[in-house]
């Protein structure tokens, strides 16, 4: 993994905003000229056989010129079918407000004034120019559509067509061995780039940069060979000869009138916007590496613990990308029209009451941070949920129980509430476990204390020093109350340390013969069963007599 890589968040924001840029230029543009006007100014083109022969720029009573250009067409594609047509008939009649241009009684096309007065030129001068161009456009026509050149066309087609698939087959085969010679070289010929001990740039990075490379290479070579095969394979044929123009048309015709001149005149702002972009990528980049650095501890920053590195990288780089939208923000194409001001303003309010209670989380985490509250890993216990740390974000953390539950607990409820780090108390001297016991008063105090530090000593991961210790916390009426209390390195293992360590209790206290009254019970003893198991009383036990005393003084006062 490299170091210095920023986060795909930073990516991904850079790629979002010229994909809406590339977008939004387009829509606040000028709009571009509507067909009518379009019409009026470039004219409609008559292509015969591949070639333009004229242009019309004005309609002809309730034909517009795109109609006049298109009856056109249909009229010397039917005279090109017949056998029986001649190029040399097509001539132009003179009338009064036109000149027609035909073939026998067949009408082509008109010229009128208009097109003559659009054109420069006299109505009788443009229609003889018209009609000579017209024959020529027929001859090609009519030669293109012979026997003999569909012939060379198809073999035309099937020999482009073998090298566009053998140019494919090429590229095929070619770059997966390239990806295998990048691959080959991670570690070996592509080195990692290094400042001292900090890692700057991995040779992992390097090299997946190198195959990202050679993808895109591929994919657009891949892209340009077909798009400048597909309209040659069409062009062969005059049949697709006009689908081959219309595709370059659909395919460079937006950028070139559309997209192009919006970005010139939009070049400026958006140089502006990309050295933004490009700044604010390279100091979160730089920003992250500093804070890797500073989280492994290849950098190390007095005052400063390794594990603020993560949260303050995350502060930081929001606060970074929020001052760079705020500087970019005028520069985005309609951003001071009324709409764009009014969807932010909708947006902000949004933002503003869906993020209050974030916002209130996101303060808290930043509070548990700095205050050293807990670190991942660590035994916990907040309000009643007791478990280890595993994930802390700004927003949450999340605790796992000694039942493997994980639970998710929000940091504003975290800061409001009160929290015990056992891993914190346990790394110096230890985190005391206490538990406690109730025994009878006819058992000494002294041997109580021993039984339970002895307990507590034979207990796994109870440390012997601070040796165990014992409280007695109350004097009841049927018995007292001890508190063993014992320190312990491993706070993650206090469920399995307190069962051992009550279950060494009952064996001692059980061997020593004393009686763990707990709570408490009334019994009769004299002619019941001592309360402890059979396997630990002694083979000379028997249960005591029943025994009755007659007290001559009570017996006296009762008669009186």
């Amino acid at each position: 993994m490299a170091v210095f890589r920023s986060k795909p968040a930073v990516a991904n924001l850079a790629l979002i905003l010229f994909v809406w840029l590339a977008a939004t230029v387009g829509v606040f543009a000028e709009p571009p000229a509507g067909p009518a006007e379009a019409n009026q100014k470039q004219g409609v083109p008559l292509v015969v056989a591949g070639e333009e022969v004229y242009r019309v720029f004005s309609g002809l009573g309730r034909f517009t010129p795109e109609q006049r250009v298109n009856r056109t067409k249909t009229v010397l594609e039917k005279l090109r079918k017949d056998p029986l047509f001649k190029v040399d008939s097509i001539q132009a009649v003179e009338l009064e407000s036109s000149t027609e241009i035909l073939s026998g009684e067949t009408i082509i096309c008109s010229v009128t004034n208009q097109d003559a007065q659009a054109s420069g030129m006299t109505r009788q001068g443009l229609a003889s120019e018209r009609v000579a161009s017209l024959r020529a456009a027929m001859v090609r026509d009519i030669e293109q559509h012979s026997v003999r050149s569909l012939l060379v066309a198809s073999l035309l087609t099937t020999l482009s067509s073998l090298v566009l698939f053998s140019l494919l087959w090429l590229i095929g085969r070619a770059f997966p061995l390239l990806y295998k010679k990048i691959e080959s070289s991670r570690g070996t010929v592509i080195r990692s780039l290094r400042i001292q001990q900090a890692e700057f740039v991995s040779a992992d990075t390097l090299t997946d940069v190198l195959l990202m490379v050679a993808r895109l290479v591929r994919i657009g070579l891949t892209l340009s060979l077909l798009y400048f095969s597909i309209p040659l394979l069409l062009s062969f044929f005059p049949q697709t000869r006009d689908l081959a123009g219309r595709i370059i048309d659909l395919a460079v015709g937006p950028i070139t009138n559309v997209i192009v001149p919006a970005f010139v005149s939009y070049v400026p702002n958006l140089f502006f916007i990309g050295v933004i972009v490009f700044l604010t990528y390279y100091l979160v980049a730089f920003i992250k590496f500093l804070f890797d650095s500073v989280g492994r501890g290849a950098i190390i920053i007095g005052g400063f613990d390794s594990e603020w590195a993560d949260p303050t990288f995350k502060i930081a780089r929001f606060l970074i990308i929020a001052f760079s939208l705020v500087l970019i923000f005028p520069y985005l194409p309609g951003s001071g029209s009324p709409a764009f001001q009014q969807v932010s303003l909708f947006l902000g309010i949004l933002l503003s009451l869906g993020s209050s209670g974030s916002v209130a989380h996101i303060i808290a985490g930043v509070f548990l941070t700095y205050t050293r509250a807990f670190r991942l890993g660590d035994r916990v216990k907040i309000a009643d949920t007791v478990g280890d740390v595993v994930e802390k974000t700004l927003l949450a953390t999340r605790i796992e129980t000694i039942k493997h539950e994980y639970i998710t607990v929000p940091n504003g409820l975290v800061l409001g509430s009160h929290i015990i780090n056992y891993s914190s108390s346990a790394r110096n001297p230890g985190v005391i476990l206490y538990t406690s016991v109730t025994i009878g008063y006819d058992a000494p105090w002294r041997t109580v204390h021993r039984l339970l530090i002895d307990a507590a000593s034979v207990t796994e991961h109870v440390l012997k020093e601070p040796a165990p210790f014992v409280f007695q916390t109350s004097l009841n009426d049927f018995f007292v109350t001890y508190q063993l209390n014992a320190h312990t390195d491993m706070p993650s293992r206090m469920a399995e340390i307190y069962s051992h360590l009550h279950e060494n209790i009952q064996d001692k206290f059980n061997e020593a013969g004393v009686e763990i009254m707990s709570p408490h019970f009334t019994a009769l003893r004299d002619g019941n069963h001592i309360a402890i198991p059979e396997n630990f009383l002694p083979p000379s036990y028997a249960p005591r007599s029943f025994r009755v005393k007659y007290d001559q003084r009570t017996s006296d006062q009762a008669s009186t």
